[in-house]
Formats: structure tokens, sequence, C-alpha cells
């Protein structure tokens, strides 16, 4: 298979982000736009170029229900999922302020552990930095972002955001000290970005650009649990159904939100998102205990046990070979 490095299970990672190769025409015309119009290029780019990594979330139901309850596995899956978009839209409504803080935390946690794999300082800068850095040097723009996102008057950003905005910076530093220059490059890149570009541009590149290929290749490297998502063009095709559904939800929602179109559009947009990240969210960390639940029960088992229970031959051979290396009947 041509096109990137072979990972486990025959899998290839992508060479080169293909969403950012669409995006970066649609966002640097939308650089030198009027906002209305750079409004609607980033929430176009969002949507098709990121929303498909989330739409994922279907095949990884796929691969956990359908050996369970065959044809019913969508609805067994999608039930719960829609349950918790509904309860994220309704909030908006009754607790719009209460909700874009929920939101904003979430998305500095997902963001963060999803982008480095771990945890600590260095999750909670890298995290913080699509929110923090257009807090600091754009605080005009992002308050009329997230005016438009909650219904309610900011001038500025709240003082709740302040606040926080103020704390990351200790991570920040603490990470930046701590780190090698090459560890920088792509965090200072993304500085550069939030500095030069409007907060809603930017956040599409990163969005695009960053974080959705981050998931998607995650999930090819990993042996179980989307099988069939083996690479780029894979993810994509699997995607689009998923995401043509979520497209149809937003046009049926649009009646119910009022104002001017590239408003009306940038707030259904991203209270979707918010509520789409939730159960998006929950699913990854019980994924992600649940990997780490197995991976104890295989180091408490007797080293060729435990390299049999593991999804490939290759994988067996290399685990056995740690476990073992005297014994070349493990397995």
């Amino acid at each position: 298979m041509r096109g990137g490095a072979v990972i486990p299970g025959g899998r290839t990672a992508p060479p080169f982000p293909l969403p950012l190769l669409l995006a970066l025409p649609v966002l640097a015309a939308s650089a030198v736009l009027p906002w209305q119009a750079s409004w609607v290029c980033a929430v176009a780019v969002i949507i098709l170029l990121g929303v498909p990594h989330g739409a994922l979330d279907v095949e990884i139901g796929r691969n956990l229900l359908h050996g369970r309850v065959g044809s019913w596995w969508f609805p067994v899956f999608a039930g719960p999922y829609l349950l918790l978009v509904g309860a994220v839209l309704l909030a908006w409504r009754w607790a719009p302020e209460a909700t874009l803080a929920a939101f904003l935390a979430a998305s500095v946690w997902h963001f963060g552990t999803e982008d480095t794999g771990g945890s600590g300082w260095p999750a909670l800068f890298r995290g913080g930095l699509p929110v923090a850095v257009p807090v600091l040097l754009h605080p005009n723009a992002t308050a009329r972002v997230f005016s438009a996102v909650s219904g309610l008057a900011f001038e500025q950003p709240p003082a709740w955001l302040t606040v926080g905005t103020i704390l990351w910076l200790i991570p920040a530093s603490l990470t930046v000290l701590r780190s090698r220059p090459r560890d920088l490059l792509l965090p200072g890149t993304l500085c550069a970005a939030f500095a030069v570009l409007s907060p809603l541009t930017a956040f599409a590149l990163y969005f695009v650009a960053v974080h959705a290929p981050a998931h998607t290749t995650a999930l090819i490297r990993h042996p179980t649990r989307a099988p069939r998502v083996r690479d780029e063009p894979s993810a994509w095709r699997l995607a689009a159904p998923t995401t043509v559904l979520t497209i149809a939800i937003g046009a049926a929602l649009w009646p119910f939100y009022h104002g001017d179109a590239p408003v009306r559009l940038l707030c259904l947009t991203l209270q979707l998102l918010a509520a789409l990240t939730l159960p998006h969210m929950i699913l990854d960390a019980w994924l992600e205990r649940r990997d780490q639940s197995a991976r104890k029960d295989r180091r408490a088992m007797p080293p060729g046990l435990a390299a049999l229970t593991l999804p490939h031959p290759l994988l067996r051979w290399i685990a056995a070979r740690n476990d073992a290396p005297a014994n070349p009947d493990a397995l």
C-alpha cells in the first residue's frame, strides 16, 4: 500500500493531512474577506473537513455492537448518542453562559489529550492554546464569536475566561521551558496562526489541519477500534454517510435559530459541534479506559499467554519476544 508509514495490521498513516490542502485556499480567502463572508468560509471548512473525524464514531459503534445485536447496531448506538446531543442543545437554550464555559473546558481537555496522546501540563498547554491565545491577542473578535454562539452580548471575553486564560500561562510557560525546540515547532506555528488570523479562521485551520488528522491517524493506527478504517481514503469514505446525516440534522435545526445568516450559521454550527463533542468525548474516554484495563490484564498474565491475547500475529510475535526472549515456544 503506498502513501504513509506502515503501521501494525497493514494500515498506513496519512503522509500529509489532506484537509489542509483543501482548507488552505478557502481560509486564505477568508482572511481578506469581510467578517460575514470570513465566518461563512470558516464554518464551511469546519463542517466539510472537520466534522468527518467525529463521524467515525459510528464506525467504532459498528465494530462494538454489530457482533452483539446484528443489524440493530445503528439505533442501539445512535439512540443514546443523539440523546446526549439533544441535551446539550437544550442546555444552550436554558443556560448559555454555563454551557459555553463547559464547552470550552471540555474542548481544552479533549484537544489536549488527543493532540498530545497524554495528560498533564503538556496536554493542558496544547488543549488551551486554541482558546487562550485568541483571548489574549484578539479579545474583541473572540468576544464577537462567543456572542454569536451563546446569544449573549459580550463586548470582551467573560471574566471567568480571562482568569482561566491567565492561569493557562502557567502550564504553557512550564511546558515551553521543559520542551526541546523541535517539540515546540507545531505549538509555535499554531500561536503564529492565531496571532495573524482572525479567531474563527485560525480555529478552523487548527481543527481541520491538526486536531482532526491526529484523531483519524490514531484511529487508523489502533488495531481493534475500527478495523475497516485502514487508511485516509477509507476514513473519508466511511465517514461520509454520517457526515451527510449530521449536515441534515443541522438543516432541520436551521428554522429554530435566528439572526443574520452568518451569525445564525455560526451559532448553529458551533452549538451542534459542542453537542456532538460530549458523546464523542465520553466514547473516547471509555475506549481509552478499556484499553488501559486490557493492558493491565495482559501484564498480569504469564508472558506467553499475554502475547496470545493481542489482535494481530505481528503484535503477538513482538509481545512474545519482549516478554519471554529466552522462550521461542511462547507462541
